[in-house]
């Protein structure tokens, strides 16, 4: 079969809405018998052509969903919600209580800061649109959240009469799940983001269960995780540029990144590898309130009670923009953490076009930067950065940790692919760029024997 959107009624069949072929704007219809349900609801990120997905209406009217089930909460899997609400949905959201805990947090910050965003560039005038126009508002996600219907690992629900749902436990953040969706006798298992089994923060993915098709993300499908720890990469970097006066600007994801890179920074300070004195800052309210979490789920995570205490304890907490301007005239040593993780928005970009031009400063990327954005130039090299319309000199020191990664390396997710009891019928590999995923069916074809392919954006594939 080819991948025409053509199906039968009595067939399963899921079509690939986001995350095929890129890491973001994660979206899978299933359908079945003029029935639909949506498997995550993310927003693209990174390169303008895919941001402009988000602007143009899925091939599916949101009030002919019957239903939409997130696997963890991070906006390229939960961001585009609040548009789909708008848009005439109003169905329920099944989620991990984790899950709807942290969409409280993300998708207003979200909106908030796409308003902030269109009325920045409106001011300045470097938008091409006039008026710059926000994708949704703080309001519009506030409305959407009541929609939230919780679950728990280990639960079976029916989100459509007939359809079984269950969650598991993926390790990637607070919340975060596989799926396994039964239809019509086909079992569906969606990886959702794999978290490692040697998480610095989180504890390991539950085994897979068995299924006759599934869906597995492949961000790192190509390479392999260092052997060292985030400690012995992040103690040296911060180390040298305290040891300087400068100033490291760490763009961190709020959820997840931001703990665990402050889980790091307690423990170095602990054990005596960087100056128990260097303040540190973590701008960003939204990972502020992400932090408090992290002592309401302690079944997720792996740290203990004192760890947790050191983590909430050991950044100055930056709440309003007129603290967050403070920080500009502060002089280093000093380490700010901000959101977004890849640089795309957020109060990091000010703190970069205010400190990326010292040489005795350090930028320090925690994770995976999607190609097309901010994150991603910084770890090429450029020596300039644009940010709000001004091309922005980059003469600080750029450090790229290779061990903070939340998502499962290669190895990892082969791992998890042989805990399943018995061989799929079929595995898409979905979430990553074309050589990650590429690279990923190439070994589960060749060191598993099953049947694996990189479905398109916009395709419809058989269960």
């Amino acid at each position: 079969m080819t991948g025409a959107t053509e199906f039968f009624c009595m067939s399963v069949n899921i079509t690939f809405l986001g995350g095929a072929d890129t890491v973001t704007g994660s979206k899978y219809l299933v359908r079945h018998d003029k029935h639909s349900l949506l498997v995550d609801c993310g927003l693209f990120q990174g390169y303008k052509q895919l941001r402009l997905r988000n602007w143009t209406p899925l091939p599916v009217a949101p009030d002919q969903i019957d239903a939409v089930i997130l696997t963890h909460a991070h906006l390229d899997h939960s961001g585009y919600l609040p548009l789909l609400a708008r848009e005439g949905y109003q169905g329920h959201v099944y989620a991990t209580p984790g899950t709807r805990d942290l969409c409280g947090i993300l998708l207003p910050d979200s909106g908030h800061i796409q308003e902030e965003d269109a009325a920045f560039a409106n001011r300045h005038g470097f938008s091409k649109h006039t008026p710059a126009l926000p994708l949704y508002t703080r309001r519009d996600a506030l409305d959407c959240l009541p929609l939230i219907k919780t679950t728990d690992f280990g639960h079976t629900f029916q989100p459509i009469p007939g359809w079984r749902a269950t969650f598991s436990r993926a390790g990637h953040i607070l919340g975060a799940a596989s799926l396994l969706l039964e239809v019509q006798g086909r079992r569906i298992l969606f990886s959702g983001d794999l978290g490692r089994t040697d998480d610095f923060l989180m504890n390991p993915p539950d085994r897979a269960p068995a299924a006759d098709t599934v869906l597995i993300e492949s961000t790192y499908g190509d390479r392999e995780h260092p052997n060292e720890d985030v400690l012995a990469e992040l103690g040296p970097a911060l180390h040298r540029v305290a040891a300087r006066g400068g100033v490291a600007v760490l763009p961190v994801f709020a959820v997840g990144r931001a703990q665990a890179i402050l889980h790091a920074i307690a423990e170095l300070k602990i054990r005596g590898d960087i100056p128990s004195s260097l303040p540190v800052f973590l701008d960003s309210p939204m990972a502020i309130h992400s932090t408090h979490l992290v002592e309401h789920y302690p079944q997720e995570h792996r740290l203990s009670n004192k760890q947790v205490r050191a983590l909430t304890h050991c950044a100055t907490l930056v709440n309003t923009p007129d603290e967050s301007k403070a920080l500009g005239r502060r002089h280093g040593p000093m380490v700010i953490l901000a959101a977004s993780g890849m640089a795309t928005g957020g109060r990091v970009l000010h703190h970069l076009a205010l400190h990326a031009g010292n040489h005795r400063n350090m930028i320090i990327l925690t994770g995976f930067q999607a190609p097309g954005t901010r994150g991603a130039t910084l770890s090429s090299g450029a020596k300039s950065v644009r940010i709000h319309g001004q091309d922005v000199s980059v003469n600080a020191e750029v450090v790229q940790l290779q061990s903070a990664s939340a998502h499962a390396d290669a190895s990892q997710l082969m791992d998890w692919l042989r805990t399943m009891p018995e061989r799929p019928d079929q595995v898409y590999i979905v979430h990553g760029e074309l050589g990650p995923a590429d690279e990923l069916r190439k070994r589960i074809k060749h060191e598993l024997g099953w049947r694996a392919m990189v479905p398109e954006h916009g395709s419809t594939w058989p269960t």
